[in-house]
């Protein structure tokens, strides 16, 4: 009895140490991946014009169509949390690319035989992108500004903005990043990326309701994460706004298809190096 509490107390400690050594060496990857970024921020802001067009010329225009049921809120701010989505949608599902060059560079060999277990490799890359996400959401507030779009700016709702895009963005760069294991070739992930991107958006309620939508489209939103991101933003972003479901509900879903993702990929990860 009395060598089974030592014993104990050794499990704890190993799995306190594998804790804290799986979170480090995420961190490791995920301040390589910033480190690009910082060195080279064109290809951020690039895609920060995106957004920017959306709100100006799309939300602008259709700000004026009576027909769109948006409930108590201007179109411009009900769109305003689903551009927030699309541009996170974007810039993650492409994330992939970087992933296919590291394997011709042979960085992913390196990556494979170092102590980090896999499911850090691709967490790491998954946070990284999550901080891709938040430039995102810097420049759509900064434009919502600019265009006096009626927003919550108390900070309990910027940071649940904040989890909610870092949760996307990680949700979308590791779906990209599966795809990556199973076609391994920049031709072909760029097609099937572009190929993913706009249904995912227009299977979703970014820019108009899913009481608009034929019922066939209405289920497929349903199931789409996009829906439940937009969803998630809207309500915290935009006061009255209607919503589907409550915040936790939404991060929930959320949390539950990002850990499906996160094993999925981290099986698949190897597969790159073969």
């Amino acid at each position: 009895m009395t060598s089974a509490k030592p014993d104990a107390q050794l499990i704890a400690s190993a799995e306190s140490s594998a804790f804290l050594d799986f979170f480090r060496d995420s961190a490791a990857i995920a301040k390589v991946e910033l480190l690009k970024v910082m060195r080279d921020p064109t290809e951020v802001l690039a895609r920060a014009v995106q957004p920017i067009l959306w709100l100006v010329v799309f939300g602008e225009v259709f700000s004026r169509v009576r027909g769109i049921p948006t409930g108590s809120v201007s179109y411009l701010a009900f769109l305003t949390p689903g551009i927030l989505a699309q541009s996170v949608l974007f810039a993650a599902i492409f994330y992939g690319v970087a992933v296919v060059w590291e394997r011709d560079l042979g960085i992913v060999h390196k990556l494979l035989v170092s102590p980090a277990p896999r499911s850090a490799l691709v967490f790491g890359k998954a946070v990284s992108a999550g901080f891709r996400g938040v430039i995102q959401a810097v420049v759509i507030y900064l434009t919502v500004l600019a265009l006096h779009v009626n927003v919550r700016w108390n900070p309990f709702s910027i940071a649940g903005v904040v989890l909610a895009v870092m949760l996307g963005s990680a949700i979308f760069s590791t779906f990209s990043l599966i795809i990556a294991c199973l076609v391994k070739s920049r031709e072909r992930f760029m097609g099937i990326g572009q190929l993913m991107t706009m249904p995912l958006f227009f299977a979703s309620n970014a820019i108009y309701p899913l009481a608009l939508m034929p019922r066939w489209l209405r289920v497929v939103a349903v199931i789409n994460p996009l829906t439940y991101l937009v969803d998630a933003l809207r309500g915290m972003m935009i006061a009255h706004a209607q919503t589907l479901h409550g915040p936790l509900i939404n991060l929930g879903f959320l949390c539950i298809v990002f850990v499906g993702l996160l094993a999925v990929a981290t099986r698949l990860y190897p597969s790159l190096a073969r």
